[in-house]
């Protein structure tokens, strides 16, 4: 059947089973926009108050739910406002497809009103790009993209399509999912499977590990994203029980491996326990999954994991010996390499290395007597009153770290944060994809002053919609991160680093039409976070609770760049 481009795109978003996308309209998507009007039977379209917003609600959606997101924006500066999301899901591997369109094709290259070389902006920050200039090429590109998209490692992909193809009209043949190989510029790529070994790559390569492993007195095993984007941290947990060894996790492994398991020994890297550091220090065969050795892990990679051999287990070959050299790698799918290693172990006992490893604390200890409430008070006053199973979204600072050091996450998708880019004002955006994705769970934004200023506009969002979201806002009045670094590395002088200016964040939540309350002690977060989870349940009412903390906390242990995994500052 005859169908216009616009309405092809939404024939297309079905054949993938998309059932919501987010966005932002323009003058150049307004086609777009008319076809969404005809088709909200069947596509929700979620309205942010920016595209910077709609970008990271995306990425969270499928962070949280193992889809691929939707993203949509209009030519120029909605293109460009969408990057830093594009970048934030390109460097952790989140699967999400934007959609833009640019102006017309008698308008390229003229300097025309908003128009931008989408392609060339975004190049370096996806998985793949297109320009959309001929109408017949639209559907196969689509299939593609998402194809692209969800395969492999996971990543985001642009497509920008020309306005004039939004309206002209072309032939569209409905076409299975499980066909789509067939179609677009990556058929070879979208033939590979996806949850095998690559052909190329022997199943000795899992033997060897095998005999690596049972020549070890000393095994560490490090988590990584890989394994949450995986979904293999059932494989996961058979491994390392098998194996009898502590597991560190990584900033993005969060819920790949549970957080409360005995074997677990905490974040490793630049803020990771001591029990992490100097269980990676002191092994003699360091097992990475899903992990790519980045510098805040690292550290010092001369220093790093330096008694031991070094195995890692990556989908993405380019990630192989970028960062440390390995003594032994496998090239494939975490889930399924695991699955083939865990028929070939057999249980192993290291008894005496645990109990050296968890000689040290796996969390960081803090004086709780004062009168001030401390980041670790706030943790546990949440685990105490929220269900375990809550979703936490977090923006970039030292209340990403104190989430991460002290939640325990146990499944994947239930930590959201921008780990490898950093994009502070991405934990409210994720917070909505994460609830509309999953509408019986509770999801907690926690976020600080600093970040929380630079999208709280998306509380519009979350009130229009009805997203029940909790959000927990550390706040020391300053910008807490680079203000500890100023403390511990630059004499005190705390340049451009004091927020002691507005808002009042009780009254910006309620000017939105969302419940805020400010607390300064563990009784009144404890009474605020019981009254917030019944509005949740009851009214599907969110709420902003202010969270008073001392500016002169301080996020630790910290090592310092460039030193050795185990230099540590405690105090």
């Amino acid at each position: 059947m005859k169908l216009k481009g616009s309405d092809i795109m939404m024939e297309c978003l079905l054949e993938q089973g998309v059932d919501t996308v987010f966005g932002y309209p323009g003058g150049t998507v307004i086609n777009l926009y008319d076809s969404l009007y005809k088709y909200s039977d069947r596509i929700n379209h979620i309205l942010t108050a920016h595209e910077q917003g709609a970008s990271h609600a995306a990425d969270g959606y499928a962070r949280s739910t193992g889809k691929v997101g939707v993203c949509i924006a209009t030519s120029g500066p909605g293109a460009t406002n969408l990057t830093t999301g594009i970048a934030t899901a390109f460097m952790d591997s989140s699967p999400v497809v934007f959609f833009s369109c640019n102006v017309g094709e008698a308008y390229i290259g003229k300097d025309s009103f908003q128009e931008c070389d989408t392609v060339g902006v975004t190049m370096p920050i996806t998985k793949c790009n297109y320009l959309v200039t001929d109408i017949n090429d639209l559907a196969s590109i689509i299939r593609a993209a998402f194809a692209m998209a969800r395969s492999g490692r996971p990543g985001p992909v642009v497509i920008d399509i020309l306005t004039d193809i939004t309206k002209a009209e072309a032939e569209y043949e409905y076409i299975p999912l499980e066909e789509h190989y067939k179609y677009g510029k990556l058929a070879t790529l979208m033939k590979r499977p996806t949850h095998n070994l690559k052909p190329h790559e022997p199943e000795g390569d899992i033997d060897k590990l095998v005999e690596m492993i049972n020549e070890s007195k000393k095994p560490m095993i490090i988590c990584g994203g890989g394994v949450v984007r995986a979904r293999a941290h059932e494989e996961l947990k058979t491994f390392a029980h098998l194996v009898d060894s502590p597991v560190a996790i990584t900033v993005m492994g969060g819920g790949g491996f549970n957080g409360r398991d005995p074997l677990t020994t905490g974040m490793i890297g630049m803020h990771g326990s001591q029990a992490s550091n100097m269980g990676i220090d002191s092994c003699d065969l360091l097992i990475a999954i899903g992990c790519r050795f980045a510098e805040r892990v690292t550290l010092d990679v001369s220093q790093f994991a330096r008694n031991a051999k070094i195995v890692q287990i990556d989908i993405d070959r380019s990630e192989i010996d970028k960062n440390v050299k390995t003594d032994h790698h496998i090239i494939g799918d975490c889930k399924r390499v695991l699955e083939i290693i865990n028929r070939k172990l057999e249980q192993q006992d290291h008894s005496k290395w645990k109990e050296y490893v968890f000689s040290f604390p796996t969390e960081t200890r803090y004086e709780e007597d004062g009168e001030t409430l401390t980041p670790k008070q706030i943790s546990d006053v949440a685990s105490e009153i929220l269900p375990q199973d809550t979703i936490v979204a977090t923006d970039v600072g030292q209340h990403q770290m104190w989430a991460i050091q002290h939640f325990h996450y146990s499944y994947p998708g239930q930590l959201l944060t921008s780990g490898g880019f950093g994009a502070m004002g991405f934990g409210l955006g994720a917070a909505i994809g994460a609830q509309i994705g999953n509408p019986d769970k509770v999801v907690l934004h926690i976020t600080g002053d600093g970040s929380f200023r630079m999208n709280c506009n998306e509380l519009c969002t979350e009130e229009y919609y009805k997203l029940p979201i909790i959000t927990l806002l550390y706040n020391n009045s300053a910008l807490g991160m680079v203000r500890q670094w100023q403390t511990l590395m630059y004499d005190k002088r705390y340049s451009q680093t004091t927020l002691d200016r507005g808002p009042d964040f009780v009254k910006l939540a309620e000017a939105y039409g969302v419940s805020g309350i400010r607390v300064s002690t563990k009784e009144e977060l404890r009474l605020a976070l019981t009254a917030a989870l019944k509005d949740v349940r009851e009214n599907n009412k969110g709420c902003v609770i202010d969270c008073a903390i001392h500016a002169n906390e301080l996020v630790r242990p910290m090592v310092p760049g460039g030193r050795s995994i185990t230099s540590f500052i405690v105090d």
